[in-house]
């Protein structure tokens, strides 16, 4: 089991994904051959079954796309998403540090957490690979990222980020300015603004990478260079906007 995103990052590139919450194995493919790094199938805001979600990640795997799974807060979430082969969680509304080893403790087998050991499923090729390598490997290889995305989380930043198993934080600036209050201006509003530059100062600071959320390449381009080094995309921000943008253009 290897992990390319993961590698990527390491070697200090930086990567694109798209989030999808639809079920749709055809846009998982053509979101992959536009060459993106990976994909962040929405099982929070999604509507998955599980059967669909793991036809999604063998779409991902069909096109070499990194699937990442922003898991539901059902308590098996993680487990499932892991055991149909995701390369990578996106925990949502990770507040604490004891919530952060929680998600680690959920995603790793023993000793280095508690997530119940299998062979039979997707992710070890139904029984082809197991015992220590599988396991040992997927430790090492799978990211856990928690969302940073309430004011309670970039108080706790630094315990967060310095949980053991967290690989890097995720940015939810859409929540994060609900959280603070601010509904109407959203993530633009100065004090929402403010919180984001001191998570981005304090991730640079101690050389750590940051993941966040875009709607379109603008966006994307000045997340990287805020530092940045995971993006992901709203693939049906980008398709609304697009179909909005030809209708405006023709001359019905």
């Amino acid at each position: 089991m290897k992990n390319p995103l993961k590698e990527k990052l390491e070697k200090g590139k930086s990567v694109l994904g798209s989030f999808l919450g639809i079920y749709s194995p055809p846009l998982v493919e053509m979101i992959g051959y536009a060459g993106y790094d990976f994909v962040v199938i929405d099982d929070e805001h999604g509507a998955f079954s599980p059967t669909e979600l793991e036809d999604m990640i063998r779409t991902a795997d069909s096109v070499d796309l990194v699937p990442i799974v922003r898991v539901s807060y059902d308590q098996s979430s993680i487990q499932k998403a892991l055991d149909r082969g995701a390369l990578g969680i996106q925990v949502p509304m990770i507040n604490t540090k004891e919530e952060a080893e929680e998600a680690v403790q959920k995603a790793k087998f023993p000793p280095r957490g508690r997530r119940g050991a299998a062979y039979s499923h997707r992710a070890a090729h139904y029984g082809k690979e197991k015992g220590k390598n599988f396991l040992d490997e997927s430790n090492e290889e799978i990211l856990v990222i928690p969302h940073i995305e309430t004011l309670e989380a970039a108080e706790n930043f630094h315990e967060i980020i310095n949980v053991e198993g967290i690989d890097f934080p995720f940015i939810g600036t859409t929540d994060l300015s609900v959280n603070m209050g601010y509904k109407e201006e959203g993530p633009n509003h100065p004090e929402v603004r403010r919180v984001v530059e001191r998570i981005y100062m304090e991730a640079k600071e101690r050389d750590i990478k940051i993941g966040t959320v875009a709607n379109d390449a603008t966006g994307a381009n000045k997340a990287y260079d805020k530092g940045a080094s995971y993006v992901g995309i709203v693939a049906i921000t980008v398709i609304a906007n697009a179909l909005g943008s030809v209708l405006q253009s023709t001359n019905k």
